[in-house]
């Protein structure tokens, strides 16, 4: 499966970093954001869901209805400006700079593989078990109904609903991270986090 989107969230408030704009915090002298985008450079189209500051040319740009609506209306966001026969979305927060092209490799033949019934999304698995939804890729047409049936339920807003709330409707597959280097999974909450990927960098 090589065919996929990519939708990269970088509306986050950042509180536990003083509300600055954390995807453009620098991790070895690049943004993350620049980061996510670059592990997803075969992607077509990119989107970033966000602020957003100096781009490549290709990367498009939308904003979460409300600004700050939080992840699922982002993705909503996102989604929307896929063609409409995209098959395969990566889902990725923009605050992952050690994401890589093959750990996204790792997570696409994982969704087109496997055995068992077909899930509807794989997202890995962080070193405390955690699922991480905004580290995966997803079916699109079963998303997008899952955010269909959120908004429903939520008299059609998706503002303030949660990544949990969604999964739920949705089959996931969960992937541990086993492979030698940084942890792809590995997102900066904190500037303890970006000092740390700063290390796993060097």
């Amino acid at each position: 499966m090589t065919a996929y989107a990519a939708v990269v969230l970088a509306g986050g408030a950042a509180r536990r970093m003083g509300g600055r704009d954390k995807p453009a915090v620098p991790v070895h002298g690049r943004p993350m954001r620049d980061r996510v985008l670059a592990a997803v450079a075969d992607a077509v189209p990119r989107v970033l869901v966000g602020p957003a500051g100096p781009l490549p040319a290709d990367v498009l740009v939308t904003r979460e209805e409300p600004a700050g609506g939080g992840p699922v209306a982002a993705t909503a966001a996102g989604l929307a400006l896929l063609h409409p026969g995209t098959t395969v979305v990566a889902l990725l927060a923009a605050d992952l700079p050690l994401l890589t092209r093959p750990a996204v490799g790792v997570l696409l033949d994982a969704l087109a593989g496997g055995s068992g019934p077909a899930a509807d999304g794989v997202c890995l698995l962080d070193d405390q078990g955690h699922r991480q939804p905004l580290c995966g890729v997803w079916r699109v047409p079963p998303l997008r109904a899952a955010l269909d049936r959120v908004a429903a339920r939520r008299a059609g807003t998706l503002a303030g609903a949660s990544m949990r709330e969604l999964l739920g409707e949705l089959t996931v597959r969960e992937l541990a991270w086993s492979a030698a280097g940084p942890p792809p999974w590995f997102d900066c909450d904190t500037d303890s986090d970006v000092r740390r990927a700063e290390e796993w960098t060097r």
